[in-house]
């Protein structure tokens, strides 16, 4: 596990001018809610005031970030372009010319870099499955062969290829891979040493997604922002691309297309950043968030397994109304405690029967983690269970505790019970937002192993086992 050194400095809300009402408020609204958070870290004035891990999570496991990603490609960019090596008007057809399709169209040849940070390329949805079919080995030429119905610079589109094709723009006239460039010129300098990247098949990051940062991390990368790049006595990133990444550039359309109200992702977008109704933020799937206010010197960062609108309404409904009513020394002690509570719900039963069951999966469920016919055992062992999926997965389950294996590398805590002739378990792929829940009937030796929310790399348990993740997503 990474090192738990503090990268930020610690206050209590009280000593930084901040109502722990207002932030118990904000805890009960999501509560109320049922938005499943798993960590949250809240900044004011440069400090932290408050921090908490729904169990099993905790403070010193990066988190996958999913599309959070996308705001530290920008920062990559942004340090090319402050090096002289890239700008923003380099099309993409001069700086990676072995990736031109032939036959390439006038309107792929004329995007920039400008066009690609702002996902105003042309494309009116996002073209990654498009991409990845047409050319399964290289996404570059995929992208620039989806056709563009829109004239580039007009209209907004998440797009994922773009934050990809930056990634290579930026390894090409570095001569670095995307993460080593971070690592040296902000991570480490920062003090973040624990930095992880999934991969695609050919080994390169994703640039669009896989970065795994610890909640502390994410909070700091925020703090650097709202310091236009600064970070101590060093100006990491470049005052004006901070200005210009986090600025608006185009008007967006709403992240979903399901009729729901995500306001807070069409205020328009920056360089892979959203502009938000206070402040800007980064957004990964299912709710990673890196939320900044400078008009209130606030930072909140967020992992989660949901949906991020709920988290912002809660945010401008709950914390920032009485943010500035500073409460009393009790008040602050009584929120540290909530916070040291934080957890999630445990699997509810008994640790007996101590019985021995064999079981097959059925994969007919929806949302089904392993193959169907996979050969499911269920030992006890050390006041829990050894529990065995197929030939190479062998997962410790506790009991009214959780338990830790990382049978391919990747770990995963798990805790279950009996409930009648019935055993449960809920496995976390706990460096992610996802878990599985394994349910088997004892008497029909049959099971199912579902999926909360299916990865967005596809429905296999063994695949995101594996560190580090090498993978594409599922375009089927």
């Amino acid at each position: 596990m990474p090192s738990q050194r503090a990268l930020l400095p610690r206050s209590t809300p009280a000593a930084s001018g901040t109502s722990s009402r207002a932030i118990a408020a904000l805890l009960d609204r999501l509560e109320a809610d049922s938005i499943e958070c798993h960590s949250i870290m809240i900044m004011r004035h440069g400090h932290v005031v408050a921090e908490g891990w729904w169990a099993p999570y905790s403070a010193e496991r990066p988190h996958l970030l999913y599309s959070l990603t996308k705001s530290f490609t920008s920062v990559a960019v942004g340090l090319a372009i402050a090096d002289g090596l890239l700008s923003l008007d380099d099309r993409v057809v001069d700086v990676l010319p072995e990736h031109v399709p032939a036959g390439i169209s006038a309107r792929a040849r004329r995007l920039t870099v400008h066009h690609l940070l702002s996902m105003t390329t042309g494309h009116r949805t996002d073209s990654l499955a498009e991409a990845w079919r047409l050319e399964p080995d290289d996404l570059v030429k995929g992208f620039l062969r989806v056709p563009f119905p829109e004239a580039e610079g007009t209209r907004h589109a998440y797009d994922n290829p773009t934050s990809y094709v930056l990634a290579r723009m930026v390894e090409r006239v570095t001569g670095r891979g995307l993460p080593e460039l971070l690592d040296d010129r902000l991570f480490k300098p920062m003090g973040v040493d624990h930095a992880e990247w999934d991969r695609v098949a050919s080994g390169a990051a994703f640039g669009f997604h896989g970065l795994h940062l610890t909640t502390e991390a994410v909070a700091a990368f925020g703090e650097l922002l709202l310091l236009g790049g600064v970070w101590g006595d060093r100006q990491l990133v470049p005052r004006e691309w901070v200005r210009l990444a986090t600025g608006r550039h185009i008007d967006s359309v709403q992240f979903k297309d399901d009729g729901s109200d995500d306001v807070d992702f069409g205020c328009g977008y920056g360089y892979q950043f959203w502009m938000s109704r206070h402040g800007y933020h980064g957004h990964g799937a299912f709710g990673q968030q890196c939320v900044v206010v400078p008009e209130h010197d606030l930072v909140v960062a967020v992992t989660a397994q949901g949906e991020a609108q709920g988290v912002f309404d809660a945010l401008w409904e709950c914390l920032l109304p009485g943010l500035d009513d500073a409460a009393s020394t009790r008040d602050d002690e009584v929120l540290a405690a909530r916070l040291r509570r934080l957890s999630l719900a445990a699997v509810p039963g008994s640790a007996a029967p101590e019985r021995s069951v064999k079981a097959r999966l059925d994969a007919r469920a929806e949302d089904s983690a392993l193959p169907d016919g996979t050969t499911v055992i269920v030992d006890p062992a050390d006041r829990g269970w050894l529990l065995r999926l197929g030939p190479s997965l062998a997962v410790g389950v506790g009991h009214g505790e959780w338990r830790e294996s990382s049978p391919l590398g990747r770990p995963v805590v798990a805790a279950g019970a009996w409930q009648d002739d019935t055993f449960v378990a809920d496995l976390y792929v706990i460096t992610t937002p996802h878990r599985v829940r394994l349910v088997i009937d004892a008497d029909a030796e049959t099971a199912v192993a579902t999926w909360s929310t299916v990865p967005l790399t596809g429905p296999s348990l063994a695949l995101h086992l594996r560190s580090p993740l090498m993978t594409r997503p599922d375009v089927a």
